[in-house]
C-alpha cells in the first residue's frame, strides 16, 4: 500500500479513537450526573475507553514511532472536535430550557 494512503488511513484511525474515548467521556459525565451509581459509570466507562484506545494505538503504529505520532494528531484533532460538538450541544439545549 502507499505511504501516504496508508499515513492517511491511520490518521483517520485516530480521528476515529479520539471520537470515541472523548465523545465516551462526555456521554459519560452526562449519564453519571442522573445515575444511582455514578461510580460504577466512570470506572466501566474508563476502563472500556482506555482499553479500547489502547489497543487501536497498538494495532495502527505497529512498531512504527511515525505512525503512532500520526494516530495521535488524529486523537488530538478529535478532542478538539468533540469538545466544539459538546458546547453546541449544550449551549442549543440552555437556550430551548430559557424558552420554555
Amino acid at each position: 500500500m502507499n505511504d501516504y494512503l496508508f499515513s492517511v488511513l491511520v490518521f483517520i484511525v485516530g480521528l476515529a479513537l479520539g471520537t470515541l474515548f472523548f465523545g465516551g467521556l462526555w456521554l459519560t459525565v452526562r449519564k453519571a450526573l442522573t445515575s444511582k451509581k455514578p461510580t460504577l459509570w466512570f470506572l466501566g466507562s474508563l476502563f472500556l475507553r482506555v482499553g479500547i484506545t489502547m489497543l487501536g494505538f497498538y494495532y495502527v503504529a505497529m512498531g512504527d514511532w511515525i505512525n503512532m505520532l500520526i494516530c495521535l494528531l488524529g486523537f488530538v484533532i478529535a478532542r478538539f472536535m468533540v469538545l466544539n460538538f459538546a458546547k453546541t450541544k449544550d449551549k442549543k439545549e440552555v437556550e430551548l430550557k430559557k424558552e420554555s
